[in-house]
């Protein structure tokens, strides 16, 4: 295996330098869509790309593959005519193009599917999709809504996408939300996608569709471009990866003349280990119990129905399942950030169920919130004052109801070495950070609280895979300790690979607790779908017991 960021033949013909097009794809050499030259953007102190070479053939699905901090979504961001950069070219069709603006890119046939879906839940698909760029009639006094509905029943059509128009966004599933979001940008005649890590939110079977509708819009002669951390989806999906380290292209090969092994380790400089190692450890008492807990909106309707569930220290108990179907509820009871309608909690033996949320931290529950915006962080505020967010009253960081901002900046700085914050600087407020940058330094705030409980819900989201392997070991080295952990996610190998049990989440019941080591992926995600396991279904009160 060549040295990553060395040139490399891999089957392909030989390189002299990193970044020099080396993938045989579905198009000829010469026919390019993208061809990003020589691209450097810098920011205060970061050099976020460095001479960054990118040759993405036209109908090809293209990788754009790197940790977190890497320089993909800058670079991406330079095509979308979000950033300008400082160096280099951007080439579009042949022909060298300056963007000041997304609409400059949109209007060159540039559309970006953002990771985060930028839709309004209230108003209908047809709606969304057209939203900015409605037709018009009557001499523009009017939404020409016929042509509108029958344009988008025509791209439905001709890439296989089944979308009702009419349908409320808010009623349909992440899927066919990301399938709007594609729909928005061939609505305004993209013929290259840039998709920001477009698998984060979907069960195993929303993602085999989302393949497929790669090699529909491929086949029909759209390119595709999409960022992501994910090996096996970049191996998968992709006709080209690119890899970036550090802001720098370290060569760019084909996914069958490479190896998942030799991937991680151009993307992280090192040999990484790809999947968690679990050893059967012998667990203690009950950490933490829930006796039918019940969790209703503000309408009534039940999110939550009645579950039970125990975590005995040193064990890692797994909730999977798509998100919506009561996990975050469940999980704000436990945690003290909603009160249950019914049911209890304990926590080492006391009855919590009215605890507080202070107290909850102070007796020792660990949280990795869902939400890291809204829940894990002050994003205004610079890292030193949310490294103690929570702890702001502990005798480790107060003397005398004084804030010791000395210890508390040791602690930060310690916490973003320790767990590869970057860039490594305390003083910079959280929103400057990248999202996996951020939830690394909430993953290491709340580890290092000294927890005999963790509530860990979708810990490495949004995390590179190094990060991801340092996070997986410290849940398993908390574990051996004789933590009890409670681990929430969507990402069915996590689940399986760190979890003694695993419960599977439907609706807000459990519909499935088992054995990780018996379940293959497919049958996980069917249960999570909804799919009764028949015989194998586990419910009522000793649903949450140790196997």
């Amino acid at each position: 295996m060549s040295e990553p960021g060395m040139g490399t033949t891999d089957g392909m013909g030989p390189t002299t330098e990193v970044g020099e097009h080396t993938a045989e794809t579905k198009g000829t050499g010469s026919d390019l869509a993208v061809h990003l030259d020589g691209i450097t953007k810098r920011f205060p102190g970061v050099v976020a790309n460095d001479d960054v070479d990118l040759r993405v053939e036209r109908g090809t699905v293209h990788a754009l593959l790197g940790e977190n901090g890497a320089g993909k979504t800058t670079l991406m961001n330079v095509l979308y005519g979000l950033y300008e950069p400082e160096e280099g070219r951007v080439v579009v069709d042949g022909e060298e193009r300056t963007f000041d603006s997304p609409r400059d890119a949109i209007d060159a046939g540039i559309g970006m599917i953002h990771q985060h879906f930028m839709l309004v839940d209230p108003m209908t698909i047809a709606e969304n999709i057209a939203l900015g760029n409605e037709p018009t009639k009557w001499f523009g006094m009017a939404v020409d809504r016929d042509r509108i509905d029958r344009d988008i029943r025509d791209l439905c059509d001709r890439y296989g996408f089944d979308v009702d128009p009419g349908a409320t966004v808010e009623d349909v599933g992440v899927g066919v939300q990301q399938r709007v979001e594609i729909l928005k940008a061939l609505f305004r005649g993209a013929d290259i996608l840039i998709l920001d890590e477009p698998t984060a939110v979907l069960t195993p079977q929303e993602v085999e569709g989302l393949y497929d509708v790669l090699e529909e819009l491929t086949d029909q002669g759209k390119t595709i471009i999409f960022i992501t951390h994910k090996l096996d989806e970049a191996t998968h999906a992709a006709d080209a990866i690119t890899v970036l380290r550090d802001g720098k292209s370290v060569g760019t090969v084909r996914p069958e003349r490479t190896s998942r092994e030799d991937l991680a380790e151009r993307m992280v400089g090192r040999e990484v280990l790809l999947e968690a190692e679990s050893e059967p450890v012998e667990t203690g008492d009950v950490v933490l119990s829930t006796q039918d807990v019940v969790v209703e909106d503000a309408r009534g309707v039940e999110l939550v129905s009645g579950i039970d569930l125990d975590v005995r220290a040193g064990e890692i108990l797994g909730i999977a399942g798509v998100d919506g179907n009561g996990q975050a509820e469940l999980v704000e009871a436990i945690t003290g950030l909603r009160t249950p309608d019914e049911g209890t909690i304990a926590y080492e033996g006391a009855d919590i169920t009215e605890w507080s949320r202070r107290r909850r931290i102070e007796s020792g529950m660990a949280y990795i919130p869902e939400d890291r915006h809204e829940r894990g962080l002050v994003m205004p505020f610079d890292l030193v004052e949310n490294g103690v967010l929570g702890s702001q009253r502990s005798a480790r960081f107060s003397d005398g109801g004084r804030i010791d901002w000395t210890g508390v900046r040791d602690h930060t700085e310690e916490l973003i070495e320790t767990y590869d914050v970057r860039p490594p600087n305390a003083d910079a407020d959280a929103q400057s950070f990248s999202g996996g940058n951020q939830q690394k330094f909430i993953v290491g705030r709340e580890f290092e609280r000294d927890p005999s409980l963790v509530v860990a819900t979708h810990p490495t989201r949004g995390v590179d895979i190094g990060s991801t392997e340092f996070i997986h070991d410290r849940l398993l080295e908390l574990r051996r300790e004789g933590v009890a952990v409670l681990l929430v996610s969507s990402k069915l190998d996590e689940v399986q690979s760190l979890s003694d049990r695993l419960a599977v989440i439907y609706e807000g019941e459990f519909i499935d607790v088992t054995d990780p080591d018996t379940i293959t992926e497919e049958e996980l995600g069917l249960r999570m779908a909804g799919h009764q396991p028949g015989t194998d279904a586990v419910d009522g009160p000793n649903a949450g017991e140790s196997r």
